[in-house]
């Protein structure tokens, strides 16, 4: 990034490609060994709900295996922020916590232990990963994601399509709303509901936000600003109408519909298309493997057809400086066990019964040597994409300057899909530029 805080973008895109032939070898008991002559011990404030369970369930094998308690408490979904204001001013705070990206890492620096010459750097795949200031590194990133637009491969055909058939925004429109007119006749919707509830408004207001704002980088030559544009909010209306306008819901209530409505109308073949990652493969692997596909988000920008999949990550580890040496300690060599132990590679990186008690595991892929082969086939198409050429979205949205910047775009998103005049897109447009000039003047006072 400019300033001061760097990552490389460019290598994080080309990670999940890199990655996807490594093999995991014999495990490190270093961690373990450390932390068996340790008396400190780990609390952990955990970003993702999703990987709740197993993060419960590794923090356990590890104080079996090593006497030091680990305690993971997980931030609900769109709350971590706020959690972690109220966390760290505790006696008892995390001594392991999570930034998205340069943003939020210049708010949380002052607490962030400088992780240079750690044991964990040295398994990373490559050092422009991290997040610095200078020589510190204050953050290490442990999961690179992909999301697109997942897609039902048998319900796509049965509408008469395959996805030779869709390789920009026009194609798209072209069959979603094919599908929309052929509802009643098919049986099925195109996509999934929008839902704006708190548990699914995040794939709209940051994951496709970030199509308008990666665009408009590009455009600039740029990677982070203090007043973006609006460049492509035209594109960015066109694909929020072609969402809402040809779901499995009515615009109009959209924001009673929560991310386990969507999930459940994919799962259930009443939606061929479904916006989400490669982290929501457990929630539908019912489908099928052989039946799951995955396309770009296309918004009808000029090159398009070349363009691949959202790749990129949001999740950077974090050590508090102000914990106790013992505690630091501790907290360092349980991450370091987690990439490099047999047990903490397969619990991160692999799926259906990875997990040492036979539940799931995260179906990460991870940035360190110990990255396995992922058993999560849309992780492997991520993957093809990058092997065929098709350059991945770089995830911008770690540049957004605020959840309340992106709270304000949601709500406007949801006024807009219940009246759909231009006077309310309007509002959509002043959430995003106007918001995001006060919210990135307010971030420097924070």
């Amino acid at each position: 990034m400019k300033k001061r805080f760097l990552v490389c973008a460019a290598a994080s895109l080309a990670l999940v490609s890199a990655l996807a032939g490594c093999s995991g070898g014999g495990g490190s008991s270093s961690g373990t060994e450390a932390a068996k002559s340790g008396s400190g011990s780990v609390y952990y404030l955990n970003f993702k709900p999703e990987a709740d369970e197993q993060w419960q369930e590794l923090a356990k094998l590890y104080t079996k295996e090593t006497g030091v308690p680990v305690k993971v408490i997980t931030a609900a979904s769109g709350q971590y922020e706020p959690t972690l204001k109220s966390e760290i001013s505790k006696t008892g705070a995390p001594t392991l916590f999570q930034v998205n990206g340069p943003v939020r890492l210049a708010v949380w620096k002052d607490y962030c232990y400088d992780l240079a010459g750690s044991d964990i750097l040295k398994e990373l795949t490559n050092e422009d990963f991290l997040l610095k200031e200078g020589d510190a590194v204050l953050a290490v990133p442990y999961v690179v994601e992909t999301y697109g637009i997942i897609y039902n491969k048998e319900l796509l055909q049965k509408a008469g399509y395959t996805q030779d058939d869709i390789k920009n925004f026009d194609d798209l429109k072209k069959v979603a709303e094919d599908i929309t007119a052929r509802k009643a006749e098919l049986g099925f919707s195109a996509f999934t509901s929008a839902g704006m509830d708190k548990s699914s408004d995040w794939r709209f207001k940051t994951h496709l936000a970030n199509l308008p704002i990666y665009y408009e980088y590009q455009k600039d030559g740029i990677d982070n600003t203090k007043a973006i544009k609006g460049t492509y909010l035209d594109n960015y209306r066109k694909i929020w109408d072609l969402y809402i306008n040809n779901s499995t819901t009515d615009p109009s209530v959209i924001s009673t519909k929560t991310a386990d409505d969507a999930t459940a109308e994919f799962s259930t073949g009443q939606a061929v298309f479904y916006q989400n990652g490669t982290w929501a493969y457990n929630d539908i692997a019912d489908i099928g493997d052989d039946n799951l596909g995955m396309l770009p988000i296309y918004i009808g920008v000029e090159g398009e057809d070349k363009q691949g999949l959202c790749t990129g990550t949001e999740n950077y580890w974090c050590v508090n400086k102000n914990a106790s040496p013992e505690d630091i300690k501790a907290t360092l060599d349980f991450i370091n066990w987690c990439v490099t132990s047999d047990t903490g590679a397969k619990a991160l990186c692999g799926a259906e019964g990875a997990m040492p008690s036979g539940a799931s595991g995260m179906g990460f892929v991870i940035p360190f040597k110990k990255n396995l082969t992922s058993s999560n086939p849309l992780v492997n198409i991520a993957n093809e994409y990058v092997e065929k050429g098709f350059k991945p979205v770089s995830w911008t949205f770690s540049t957004m300057p605020s959840e309340t910047w992106k709270n304000g775009v949601g709500s406007a998103l949801t006024a807009y899909a219940a009246d759909q005049k231009d006077a309310k897109w309007d509002e959509v447009v002043k959430a995003f530029v106007d918001g995001w000039a006060t919210e990135a003047a307010a971030a420097k006072t924070e």
